[in-house]
């Protein structure tokens, strides 16, 4: 939807944890960016499916700064899935069903951004439809048949993406 430039931020590497306090801390820092993440979402989603667009896209700043601390939880995760897997497997299960409800959640948050996606791209299909019908002259040939408009009578539609 936004047509500036994101900042990229520096890559960050996550170390494994190495102890059972770690271990804890890592959970509860994903699941509170999930959490505050999924917040987010519902929010977005309701807002979207109220045609309250433009404050939907207010939500992008937050959106952005906890999808950065997710993807960075979700490294350190992966690079300490072995410890947890062999120290805390039932906190390692619990997570996987955390996440497995944050996905879902995800899937609906998509399926109402392409379905106003689409609907929107289906109002710009249509009023294009009714510009160029209008600015097609109405002629016939010398045979009675309609006669196609050449390229000069096509006046382009401009859309600004900008709300």
């Amino acid at each position: 939807m936004n047509q500036r430039p994101q900042a990229q931020p520096a890559a960050v590497t996550a170390r494994a944890i190495s102890s059972p306090v770690e271990a804890r801390k890592l959970a509860e820092d994903l699941m509170d960016v999930m959490s505050g993440l999924l917040g987010i979402i519902e929010r977005e989603t309701e807002l979207v499916r109220a045609g309250k667009i433009r404050e939907a896209m207010e939500l992008e700043g937050q959106k952005g700064e906890l999808s950065r601390r997710y993807m960075v939880a979700v490294e350190h995760l992966k690079n300490s899935q072995k410890y947890l897997a062999q120290v805390s497997p039932e906190l390692l299960t619990t997570l996987r069903r955390h996440h497995d409800t944050f996905r879902a959640m995800l899937q609906i948050n998509l399926t109402v951004l392409a379905t106003a996606h689409a609907v929107s791209e289906g109002i710009v299909r249509g009023v294009n439809v009714e510009i160029q019908r209008r600015n097609i002259p109405n002629t016939y040939t010398a045979s009675g048949q309609r006669a196609t408009p050449g390229p000069r009578n096509m006046t382009p539609l401009a859309v600004s993406r900008s709300l």
